[in-house]
């Protein structure tokens, strides 16, 4: 299982791939948990100790290695160097494993059609393509805001994108535009997860204005989300509602 989640800056996304990746884990899935968002937390999310922690590097910052790779310094635009690279060993050789997920950062993604034509891009679209070739029982991306990392690929071999909102008209405004973005690549397999949910009301208004997404769950406001984060431990065992609101969530995505 393939998964993609995105979501407007500070909605909650990178909870969600956190949550979801432990739930899958310790229902004895073979995990790999993918950081794509150009400043990434997702280890924090995760509860990922210090020394682990500090094994992580984004392959974007990877200058000698995309130079390697590549064949031309990262920052030149122009001249020749390899639209292919080999990256078949990256995620085993540069991610880190806790509690049944493995972790890689990847960095920020600017492969859009606009985006630059650099060795940086080259390796991260063709890294980002190798990911959703493996064969890992299940795969989660946690991106950036927005569709431009995706691609033929994507649309081809992810089971589903999930785009996670804040029941205001605005998040769910955003959440309409990335859906009109997928669709225009062909990406129709969309889910709806509603973060930091407060009361009925809410919950009412998030399932009355969904912007033709089907919605997959909801998970409450709970400030013990922030309280994890300080004391640098998974949202995943800090907070139950969170917890079992996000294993209701993958047996959903399990079963189609």
């Amino acid at each position: 299982m393939k998964l993609a989640i995105s979501g407007k800056g500070g909605v909650g996304k990178t909870t969600l791939a956190a949550l979801l990746a432990q739930a899958y884990a310790d229902a004895g899935r073979d995990v790999l948990a993918v950081d794509a968002d150009p400043a990434p937390c997702l280890a924090g999310a995760l509860g990922f100790p210090p020394e682990l922690r500090a094994r992580l590097r984004p392959i974007a910052e990877m200058d000698d290695l995309i130079e390697e790779r590549t064949g031309a310094k990262p920052g030149t635009i122009g001249g020749f160097f390899t639209l292919n690279p080999r990256v078949d060993d990256l995620p085993e050789r540069f991610s880190v494993v806790h509690r049944g997920v493995r972790l890689l950062e990847m960095g920020s993604v600017d492969t859009g059609g606009s985006g630059c034509i650099c060795p940086e891009s080259a390796m991260l679209k063709t890294l980002f393509t190798h990911l959703l070739f493996r064969q890992d029982d299940v795969l989660i991306l946690d991106m950036y805001a927005g569709v431009e990392h995706l691609g033929r690929a994507t649309v081809d071999f992810v089971d589903a994108m999930i785009i996670v909102v804040e029941p205001t008209r605005r998040s769910l405004g955003t959440a309409a535009q990335i859906k009109k973005l997928a669709n225009d690549i062909g990406l129709r397999r969309l889910w709806l997860v509603a973060n930091k949910v407060r009361d009925d009301d809410e919950r009412a208004f998030v399932a009355a204005e969904t912007p033709g997404i089907p919605l997959l769950g909801m998970l409450p406001a709970d400030l013990a989300v922030q309280e994890a984060d300080r004391l640098g431990v998974a949202v995943y065992d800090h907070v139950p509602a969170l917890r079992a609101a996000a294993a209701e969530m993958a047996d959903r995505l399990s079963r189609g």
